[in-house]
């Protein structure tokens, strides 16, 4: 295929072009973002290795009531409508490793960039929440510990 032919492709089909072109650059900003956000995503084994070396402050920013029916062992609970980078969990955390986890991802992903803004340097997200971390089949200890 050459490039007359491509050009005669896209003049035939212009929803097909348009949308290639959409979702190219769609990905291309997203992969961009992703680079530059200042915080990691972790799989639920990276995490794992992550707690395993005995350094990482593990926040659980679920509602109080989810995070009784199953958190991550170690982690700590509070609220994300209270969590900052002068919480008492964090705030002398500044250089070590801080994992921040939530039911979806969201919540967990703006504490990130409070934190990073607020000068943390390690700070990671564990990608897909907590059904990422029960899907790799990992165990959750149940109460408030």
């Amino acid at each position: 295929m050459n490039y007359e032919e491509l050009v005669a492709f896209a003049g035939r089909n212009p929803m097909l072009s348009a949308a290639l072109v959409g979702l190219t650059a769609a990905i291309i900003v997203t992969e961009i973002r992703r680079l530059f956000r200042g915080y990691k995503s972790l799989k639920p084994a990276e995490l794992v290795q992550l707690m395993n070396a005995g350094d990482a402050v593990v926040v659980d920013l679920s509602a109080s009531s989810d995070f009784e029916k199953g958190h991550i062992a170690g982690s700590r609970n509070v609220q994300a409508s209270q969590f900052g980078p002068e919480h008492k969990l964090v705030a002398a955390a500044k250089q070590r490793p801080v994992v921040l986890v939530c039911r979806a991802g969201t919540a967990s992903e703006a504490a990130a960039k409070t934190l990073k803004k607020a000068g943390f340097e390690q700070v990671s997200v564990l990608d897909g929440g907590l059904p990422a971390w029960q899907q790799a089949e990992l165990p959750l200890v149940k109460g408030r510990h």
